[in-house]
């Protein structure tokens, strides 16, 4: 929290808080394996950060967490000062895969959120903010396109306007681009900070790949093998806009070594 407190001094104003984590637990009660265990966060407006650990550290069960699709064993979520007790409409999701509906058109499945939560009326409504959104992540011309027609890196777009349509407080990102191609999925970065930029939006990525995390965050959470805690916080203090440029320069590369040498020493402790 403290990280996150002076990176927003640093860059002119001291930014509200939109999420917040406090002393945050989960103990599974089916197997009592203790996934997480006293993790403090805070997002801050139009912040981006991302959260790196080795696998079973509980980086999913974190975002569940903060999606509200499971509660928290102790501790207290917080958005925007109100409790996170369940799945909210001010929460964004995207997830590995596009998860498009083969049988809706690219526009249908970005308004289906709206279609689900008010109906469609109010679907047929959102299709202008939509076109909009389509605009943004430069897929005009597709609106009418099937899931079928789009490409990897495109269907992922679309997921991004799908997630935006609601106009979430917080965008909650599990890997959206693993599944793609190096030179795809370095591009989508790039895209998702201009969109994000764009929007002024807060964004929390989990992600395997410390490159990945470094190249979007302006802070990184390192975290602990089970129980999961956060073992480090480390600003980015990289300027914006980020480019791919960047990952040859030794900042670059101090910052990512720095990050592996702390993930090897958890591992191993």
């Amino acid at each position: 929290m403290q990280a996150a407190a002076a990176l927003a001094e640093q860059t002119g104003s001291l930014r509200e808080p939109v999420y917040q984590l406090s002393n945050v637990g989960k103990t599974y009660a089916s197997n009592a394996i203790i996934a997480l265990e006293g993790v403090n966060l805070t997002l801050t407006k139009g912040s981006f950060s991302a959260v790196i650990g080795s696998s079973g550290c509980g980086k999913s069960t974190l975002l569940k967490i903060m999606s509200g699709l499971i509660p928290p064993s102790t501790g207290r979520v917080v958005l925007q000062d109100r409790p996170v007790t369940g799945p909210r409409r001010d929460i964004g999701m995207m997830f590995q895969q596009a998860t498009l509906f083969p049988w809706r058109t690219t526009l249908e499945n970005i308004v289906l959120p709206i279609e689900i939560r008010d109906g469609k009326a109010a679907a047929k409504a959102a299709r202008k903010p939509a076109r909009a959104l389509l605009d943004l992540v430069g897929l005009s011309g597709f609106e009418d396109a099937y899931p079928g027609a789009l490409s990897g890196g495109m269907a992922q777009r679309a997921s991004i306007c799908r997630m935006l349509i609601t106009e979430p407080a917080v965008l909650l990102l599990d890997e959206p681009f693993s599944a793609l191609d190096e030179l795809t999925r370095d591009f989508m970065n790039m895209e998702l900070q201009r969109i994000c930029a764009s929007r002024d939006a807060t964004a929390f990525l989990v992600t395997h790949s410390i490159q990945e995390a470094v190249v979007l965050a302006d802070v990184v959470y390192v975290m602990k093998p089970r129980p999961g805690r956060i073992a480090e916080v480390v600003e980015i203090d990289l300027p914006r806009p980020r480019t791919l440029d960047m990952m040859t320069t030794p900042k670059f590369g101090d910052l990512v070594g720095h990050i592996r040498s702390r993930l090897d020493q958890e591992a191993f402790v």
